[in-house]
Formats: structure tokens, sequence, C-alpha cells
């Protein structure tokens, strides 16, 4: 075994990596950008070292990650025998390996060749067909030019998939379902791809109708040993990027099984393959109207798609499936990396492998489901991981981390393990619902309502199921507590406004429900409510050291002679109309009662959300959570308060439940309307925080709606901007190769008609995926 082990990575692989270095008594040597000085996985080495320019910050994965000198170098200085490149970045980079090899160092992974081999899905495809392993019909050539890809579709038949024959991880892959569409595809499918592997060559393949995705996982040692274990079903997906994996599948029986492992022990011995590596399958799918579970004969018709030559994001579904040997042993498939690497044979053959119960992951992402999933990043201001039976996280950050778009948007994988499916399915739900993520956006709370869709508890899964659910079926995947799910006239504000006059004339026009027949509120309206209760018990100022409160320094409303004036929280959140929500105190009825300090951290109090019904509600808050009671009704959210410096609209209320999170941030009406006088008409402002990689006007060019304008690439996903309505580009920021934020100005297009420098409302950035 080695003494010191470099990881060359980051995040939650490089964490993972490390706590098995450090159960084994190995030195580990972490690898850093600047951005990640401060990271778990920094904190957590033995040792650690920066990557990057000496004479500046510069913390993008060219300049880091993706260095081989520096890697090297980093290894050379700390006395590493041996580099685990994890997964990205060089993991799967014949060149780094052979590099690795030439400075005296183990590269933690197999040959260079085996690497180069199967990172050519071209020359993969035609190297396990020849060892006897099924692949999808598609085009032949080494490197295909555009004539040949149309051709080949010619032939085969559409719908196709276009894949980067140097890539992986779904980057680049384009659904072609109109021969008419093929041609611009085409073009896009190799842009991204020269961009993101540095080779443009793309292969063609039929689309296989109501495709599942299937791996098999392999351990091959040096000895001449190679076993599987077992499969992962990773048919959850959306833009062909992994959302959930389990272990094992549903769909297969025992004889399909038994194949599909067959051949892919055929597909890695094929290309001499060492350590731990993933055959990737494609298996039609099964008829909705059939039974979802596997027929009980006959192999099903599966091919070969490729195979990753690492570990995989999901192994630990097979780490927490899969045993082995008459003890029921589990694995830790980094721990048999490491041995296989430093020449040691595997204890085990396949008679020794099997399943026993059942285990699913959950991706959590920094993206917005409310948004398309577009691209996240903030500073962490809460982070709770779930804990209990069966459950594991696998996680990257901490508290104070901060997201960027710089890296991969995952920030955590939740496992979880039970006897059977369901089991382990209601445990993760169960997990979700207790993580709790504040300051940045994911996709956690749309994971757990995805493990409750009747299509996925039942098993009859495919790779366009959460797409076609996101369509047809949105609701389902909606939370019921986001604003874009408020009833008609919450955003009401002028209305409210209205209200508020009337109710101040008029007393007793106003009446709180009655607690016992009231209609429960919305949730989406208890997310307001929530806001305004932790913003307003922030107005209530701190007890002087004898236990005074001025009392006309309280949030009371308290007035002489009549009933307590309502005070007005007005909130937006991104992407929604301001609301508005006034509360009154109930129990501040004169001075005494206003001057008192209660024990509790809030008195009970009337709140109306616009031109709504009065609701009586309490708040109370501990540490991180706000109590929220509504007409006797509780409801508790995690509370977090974003005070950074630089905020236009001041501090920022992130509110938490059941997985999901969202930002409310005071509504200025006044400001926004002396913002909006200066406003272009026909604004673009980036949608996510990311890097323009093209531009394709300049500005006084005349363009038509819908026209692509520029590009813009974030955490594996592109967008294009695209002109919003017929005119000229009037001004033009963007340039290639630059940086920008969320919500950064891009470009203006004047509407036809008007003059360049005409200004109105911001008019909203059309994208398209």
């Amino acid at each position: 075994m080695f003494d010191t082990v470099l990881v060359a990575n980051r995040g939650e692989i490089a964490l993972r990596v490390i706590r098995t270095l450090r159960r084994l008594g190995v030195r580990s040597v972490a690898v850093f950008s600047d951005a990640d000085a401060d990271a778990p996985h920094v904190r957590e080495a033995d040792i650690a070292v920066r990557l990057g320019p000496a004479d500046r910050s510069d913390s993008s994965a060219a300049e880091t990650y993706l260095r081989t000198d520096q890697i090297l170098a980093a290894a050379r200085r700390t006395g590493a025998q041996a580099v685990h490149p994890g997964y990205g970045f060089l993991a799967e980079n014949a060149g780094f390996a052979r590099a690795c090899a030439d400075a005296g160092l183990v590269f933690i992974g197999p040959p260079p060749g085996a690497v180069e081999l199967m990172g050519d899905k071209i020359n993969a495809k035609e190297a396990v067909r020849t060892a006897g392993v099924p692949v999808v019909p598609g085009s032949q050539a080494t490197a295909p030019t555009d004539g040949e890809l149309l051709a080949a579709a010619e032939e085969i038949g559409y719908p196709v998939l276009l894949k980067p024959s140097a890539g992986g991880g779904g980057k680049g892959m384009r659904l072609v379902r109109d021969r008419a569409d093929l041609p611009t595809e085409i073009a896009a499918a190799r842009r991204v791809a020269r961009t993101a592997f540095g080779d443009d060559t793309l292969l063609l393949e039929r689309w296989v109708d109501r495709p599942r995705h299937i791996e098999v996982q392999v351990l091959a040692d040096a000895h001449g040993t190679t076993v599987h274990l077992g499969e992962r079903e990773c048919s959850l997906q959306r833009r062909h990027q992994k959302l959930i994996e389990e272990a094992p599948s549903v769909l297969l029986n025992a004889e399909t099984r038994a194949a599909m492992g067959a051949a892919a022990v055929r597909a890695a011995e094929s290309c001499g393959y060492t350590g731990a590596g993933t055959v990737e399958f494609i298996v039609p799918g099964i008829d909705p109207d059939s039974p979802a579970t596997a027929s009980t004969e006959g192999v099903r018709d599966f091919f070969f798609m490729e195979m990753n030559t690492r570990l995989q994001v999901e192994h630990p579904v097979t780490e927490l499936a899969v045993a082995v040997g008459d003890d029921s042993a589990r694995l830790d498939l980094v721990e048999w990396q490491l041995r296989i690497a430093s020449g040691e044979r595997l204890s085990f053959d396949q008679s020794d492998i099997s399943f026993l119960g059942h285990a699913i992951e959950a991706r959590i992402c920094a993206e917005d489901p409310e948004r398309d999933f577009l691209p996240t990043g903030g500073r962490i201001l809460v982070l709770d991981e779930p804990q209990g039976e069966g459950v594991r996280v696998d996680s990257g950050v901490a508290p104070g981390s901060v997201v960027t778009s710089a890296y991969d948007p995952m920030l955590a994988k939740v496992i979880a393990y039970g006897p059977d499916r369901p089991t382990a399915l209601r445990r993760l739900r169960a997990a979700l619902a207790d993580t709790r993520i504040l300051g940045v956006t994911t996709n956690t709370g749309f994971l757990r309502r995805l493990l409750a869709h009747p299509e996925v508890v039942a098993g009859r899964l495919d790779t366009g199921l959460v797409e076609q659910t996101a369509q047809q079926q949105p609701a389902l995947l909606a939370s019921p507590y986001s604003p874009a799910n408020a009833p008609s006239g919450a955003n009401e504000t002028g209305e409210a406004d209205k209200a508020n006059e009337a109710d101040d004339a008029h007393e007793a026009d106003a009446t709180t429900a009655d607690p016992l027949t009231a209609e429960t509120p919305p949730p989406a309206h208890l997310l307001y409510y929530a806001a305004a209760l932790a913003r307003h018990l922030d107005l209530t100022p701190a007890a002087d050291p004898g236990g005074w409160t001025d009392p006309f320094s309280l949030p009371s409303g308290w007035r002489l002679s009549g009933t307590p004036a309502w005070t007005t929280h007005r909130l937006r959140t991104p992407g929604q109309d301001p609301v508005s929500v006034r509360i009154r105190s109930i129990t501040a009825g004169n001075v005494a009662d206003a001057t008192d300090n209660p024990a509790e951290l809030t008195r009970e109090v009337e709140l109306r959300l616009g031109a709504g019904p009065v609701h009586r509600a309490r708040a109370t808050r501990t540490a991180d959570r706000l109590h929220l009671t509504v007409d006797g009704l509780q409801t508790t959210f995690a509370l977090a308060t974003d005070a950074a410096p630089g905020l236009a609209a001041g501090p920022v209320t992130w509110l938490g439940v059941e997985g999901d999170a969202w930002s409310l941030h005071a509504h200025d009406p006044v400001g926004e309307r002396a913002a909006g006088t200066a406003a272009h008409h026909g604004a673009l402002t980036a949608p996510m925080p990311g890097t323009v990689t093209v531009v394709k006007t300049t500005t006084g060019d005349t363009v038509r709606k819908g026209q692509p304008l520029l590009v813009l690439e974030a955490m594996k996903m592109e967008h294009v901007i695209a002109a919003p309505h017929d005119g000229v580009v009037a001004e033009l920021r963007a340039t290639a190769g630059a940086t920008v934020a969320m919500e950064e100005l891009l470009v203006v297009v004047a509407p036809a008609g008007d003059g360049a420098d005409e200004q109105g409302a911001p008019a909203a950035a059309g994208v398209r995926s």
C-alpha cells in the first residue's frame, strides 16, 4: 500500500477519497484553487497545495485542476507515490495517466491505453463489438464528416442521438427527431465538444424508444481477474444528466442481469482494463401498459453505450446494495482502487457477489428547478445534512462555502439503503425533506417530489420521464410552497394598499378568521407570512440591561384610543411580482402592554397578504428555525438572513421547508419605478452566472425575434440568448470568453422603429437550452 496519495480533484469526491485514505492510514494530499482555499476537502487532507498562476489569482479549471504540470509538481513536492484522479477533470485523460507514469507516479486507474480506447467512443464501440458485446446501430467512420453523419442518419432512421466521441457525462449530446434540424445540431454539438474536450469528433446512434440507462460496475486486478458488481439504474435524467440512481434495477430479471454483467466483463477485458470502471448500456423500455417489473424469464435486449474509465458519482449505491461472501461484507470501491493500483489481487470472485437490499442516490445540485434548472450560486448560510438509519451523505460543502459557476454544480449526494426498494424510497424522501441548504437555491425539494412520482414508485422509468412530466404534469414536481403557486390576488399590491387605507377608516371591516372555521391559507402564502414575521421580529429591539424597552421602538402599531396600526412588509422573490404582508399586534392594547417584555419571542398578531383575509398568527424563532402558527396550524421553516454588504435592497431572508429554499427580498416600489424609467427596452441580462462562449452579433445589427445573439455556458449547460423582438442591437456588452454574473446586462435590442437610445421598461431575456 502507498504511504502518500495526492487527490487530483475537489469537492465531495476529494473528500470521499481522503476519508478512505485516512481509514487505511495513508497520508493524503489535496490540491486547491484560490476559490477553494477554505473548502472542506482542503481542511480534511493531511496537506494541501495551491494550484494556479503564481502572479495572479485565476481559479478557472484550465489554470488549476486541469494543469497536469502543477499537479505533478505538487506530487513531487509532497512526496506522493500515487495520484487518485477522482471523477471529472483529468480522470479520463490518457495523457495525464501517461504523464503520471513518466513522472514515476502510480495513476490510480486503468492503463493509459484503456483510457484512450474507451475514451474514443467510436473505437470503443468497435472494440466491444469484436468482443461480442451488442452495440447500438449508428455511424461507423472513425471521424465522420458532417455529410457522413447525415448519411448515417438516413440509413438508420430518425430519431438519432449525436454524441461527442471524446466526451462523457451527457455534455454535448443532442437528440434529433427531424432531419431538417440535424445540420444545426451537428454544428452545436461540435462546438460544445471542441470547447469541453478539445475534440469535435462526433458519432451518431439510433435513438432507442423509452430508453432505460443501466450500467454495470466492474473491478479488475492486474492478475487477470475481472468481476462485475451488478447493475445500477440511472434512467431518471434531465438533459442527459443523471438525477437519481439505484441498485439493483427493477427491470432486470436474473438472466438479463447475468448476460449484461458478462458483457460488461468482456468489454473491460477487451481493453486490458484494471481498477474500477463502469460499462453503460441502453435498454429498451417496457410498454407503458405492461407490468413495471421484470419478466420472469428470457434475456432482454441491451446495447453498449460507453465505458467510463473511472469511479462513478453513483458508486455509493453499489457499496450499499452489494454484498460479498458468506458474511455479506460491503465493499469500499475507493479502497479497492488503491489495493489494485498497489498490485494486490482481488480477494473474491464472481460467485461471492450478490445483491442484498436496495440503495438509491439523489444528486443535490446548485440549480433552480423553477427557472428551467438554470445554474445558481451564492454563499451557503445554513447547511443541515440528514441523518438516520440507512442514510448516507457524501458532501463537498460546509456552512460558509461559496458556490460559483466555475465548477460542476453538484454539491452533495444523499443515499438511502433499505431491505427493499419501497423502504429505500421512503428513507430517501424523508432524508431529502430533512436536508436544509439556505443561501444557494438547489434541486433538493424537486428530487424529493420526483421520488414520489407514481411512475417512479412503480419502477416504470425511462430517460425522458422527468422532462415529459415537467411539460405535461408540472404540478407533480412543483412545490406547494413556491411563490409561483400563490393564488391570484396575492400579488395585488395596489389592492393591498387600498385595503390598508380602508382598514384604517373602518377597522371593523377587517375581521379575523375564526381558527376553527377559517380556510387554511395556501402553503405559498405561509412562505410570505413567515418572511414577513421574521422581518417583523428583527424590528423588535433588544431590552436594555435593566429589562426595559422603549415602547415607541416596538413594531406594535400602538395608537392612543385605537386599534394598533398595520405594519406593512413589501416582499418579492426572483421572477415573481412583489407582495405586501401587513401585520398588527393583537395583545398590545395599551402602553403598559406594549412595554412589557414577554417571555416568548413574539406575541399573537393578525396578518394579511395583499387584499386577502385576515389570519391570526404567532411566530417563534429558535436558532435557525422559524415556527409559524397560522389559525392553529404550525409549520416550521429553516431561516437565515444574508446581510452581506453590497446587497442593493438590504438583507435577504432565506426560508426553507421540505428540502426547498427561497430568497425573499425587501421590495421598494418607489426605487423600482425610478430604476425602471432608466432601463432599456429589450435589455437582455444573464439568466445565470457563467461564461460567454460565442457572440453572434455586433452593435447596429438588425435582428429578428428569436434570433440567437450569444451563447452562455455554465456548469455543463449551454444557453442561447435570443432576441426578444425584431429590432436593432443598440448596445452589446458581452464579449467571448468573459465571465458574467447573474442578471448582468449582456445586450440591448431596440424594437424595430424605435431609436437605439430609446428607453422604457426592461424586457425579459430569451433563453433556449
